[in-house]
This record gives structure tokens, sequence and C-alpha cells, in this order.
């Protein structure tokens, strides 16, 4: 099953009496994983954690993915991301899959559908050079259903570029602060925002930034309050951390407002 939806669906026919409990848990018992092989896809992913398995597409051969996004396709995914995947491998999975590929980001999207687009990410680069990292996150956040805002080359070699969009900055529940070099960008940010940070570490920068080493080491000692750090060009894992925090404020602000109401 895609969602906690469809098993809230099928605990219902059992409650009503249209679901016999042994078809029922028949049913649950086939959903967990398929086995492919190569691969134990598994199915329950957007039951336990609100969004579906993610294929890393570096190391796969484009026939793996196929069959993984496939067996997703079969029962019901839709929006399947596919990271680190490359123009050749894109152009093979499109011969026989619906595909969005973006090569920016080395990203494709198999079954693509609508996306919600809840709350505010707001994803910062230091320069353009670290879009492909940027881009990687703001893309899996906005399949993962999020409104995204862009912030690109507002580093700190000219901090007016990043104050004049303030507004934008303190308006969003959670910041992604993608920087190379010395990557001084996430301190400044986290200190001008009450959200929290992700930092992103990338491998951009000359011979003694050690690919991406040294911005990882100035993110990890920031002394801005509320940083938290993923790993060197690590974009899929900050869209998809922002995603958790940004959804999870949207539900704490829907409970607040549900509060004032039930007062008044």
């Amino acid at each position: 099953m895609d969602n906690k939806h469809e098993i809230l669906q099928l605990l219902r026919g059992v409650a009503e009496g249209t679901v016999s409990p042994e078809n029922a848990l028949l049913k649950l018992k086939e959903e967990p994983f398929e086995d492919l092989g190569y691969a134990k896809v598994d199915l329950h992913r957007s039951v336990r954690q609100g969004a579906a398995e993610v294929i890393y597409g570096a190391g796969k051969t484009p026939e793996q993915i196929r069959g993984i996004a496939e067996a997703m396709g079969r029962r019901g995914c839709r929006n399947v991301l596919i990271t680190r995947i490359g123009q050749e491998a894109a152009d093979i999975l499109a011969e026989t899959l619906p595909i969005e590929y973006y090569p920016i980001p080395r990203l494709a999207i198999a079954f693509p559908g609508e996306r919600e687009q809840r709350g505010n990410i707001v994803v910062a680069t230091g320069g353009t050079s670290d879009m492909p990292v940027a881009e990687e996150a703001a893309m899996t956040a906005e399949v993962m259903g999020n409104r995204v805002t862009r912030l690109y080359d507002v580093g700190v070699a000219g901090l007016h570029r990043l104050l004049s969009n303030l507004d934008v900055l303190m308006s969003a529940r959670c910041v992604v602060a993608v920087a190379g070099m010395e990557g001084a960008l996430a301190s400044v940010v986290g200190g001008l925002v009450d959200c929290p940070v992700i930092a992103v570490p990338t491998s951009v920068g000359y011979g003694a930034s050690f690919g991406g080493l040294s911005a990882l080491l100035s993110m990890l000692n920031s002394c801005a309050s509320g940083c938290s750090v993923v790993n060197i060009d690590n974009g899929f894992g900050a869209g998809y951390l922002a995603s958790r925090i940004n959804q999870m404020e949207g539900i704490r602000e829907t409970e607040d407002a549900g509060d004032e109401n039930a007062v008044h």
C-alpha cells in the first residue's frame, strides 16, 4: 500500500464487515516489501515515515532502477525520487517509464504527478557552483510536498545579497544553507533566523578545502545555535530533513490554531 490512507480504508472495511479479518491480514502480510532478488523494495516506508522509499541511483544499473521503480509504481507510488542518476541511465528509463529528469542535481522523478506545496523551506547557496547540491535538496523537498524558495549566490563574500532577502529568510520554517569554501554561510544564516538551519558542506573549493572537509568542520563548529549539519554534498539528506521539520511545524501551527479557536 502506498500510504496510511489505504490501510485506514482496509481497516474501515473490516469494521464495516465488507472485508474479512483473514483477507485483511493476508493483504497486510503481502504489503511490507517486494523481493526482486537484487533489492527488497520497502513498500511500507510511507506508512512508517510519511514518504515513499527513495531510489539511490549511483551504483545501480538502469535495469535495476527500472525494476525497483516499476515495483513501486504497481503499488500506486507516485513521484518516486531517484537520486544520483546520469543522463544516459535516465534516457534508458524513459523508454519504458514515465519520468522527469533534471540534469543539474542529477535527479529523476518516476511516475510524476501533482504535489502539495506546504509551508516554506528556503534553500540558500554561497555561490552558483553549489547549485547541484542545492537543487538536490530543493527538489527532494518539493517532491515530498513542500514549498521551496531558492536564494542562490548569496554568500558571505557579498553579504548585502543575503541581507536584502531577510524577509524571505525570516518567514521560513526551515533554511537549508549550502556552501563550500569555508562554509561560513550557515553560521551567518543561523544568527539571523528563528527556525532550524540545516548546513550542507559542498566539495566546492580550492585544494586546501580538502574536498569539502574544511566547510564541514566550519559548519560543525558553528557558534550559531540551531544549526545541524549533514554530510558533504548530501543535498538529498538536507532536503529530506527539511521536509520533516517543515511538516512538523505545519502540524504544530494547525494544533495551535485549533486551541485558539477552542478558547474563543
